[in-house]
């Protein structure tokens, strides 16, 4: 089950709580009150595709960040095409281009 972090409303204090996620919020153990707020205190991150750096993370050059999206840029187009239809992807993500260019 994952832990999430949360901050009572009422008495302001911080505290974590490990439960599922379709369980009812849980509430404060400090004060027992029920109004209290889920807290986003870091994003998960994803490695693969476009999120996969380019050079050595923090310090790409243009060319290896354009080097990138050239690498990437006919993939997602694939994946697009294959999932919405050539049309869908001609019209709102025009700048993928066609690979015909």
């Amino acid at each position: 089950m994952p832990l999430y972090d949360y901050r009572c409303e009422v008495c302001s204090q911080p505290f974590q709580a490990r439960h599922g996620f379709n369980d009812p919020t849980p509430a404060c153990p400090h004060c027992g009150q029920a109004a209290v707020q889920r807290l986003i205190v870091k994003a998960p991150s994803i490695a693969g595709g476009m999120l996969t750096n380019a050079g050595d993370s923090r310090h790409a050059s243009k060319e290896q960040l354009k080097d990138k999206w050239a690498e990437e840029t006919p993939k997602l187009r694939k994946k697009l095409v294959d999932k919405l239809g050539e049309d869908t992807v001609s019209k709102y993500a025009p700048t993928l281009g066609s690979g015909n260019e």
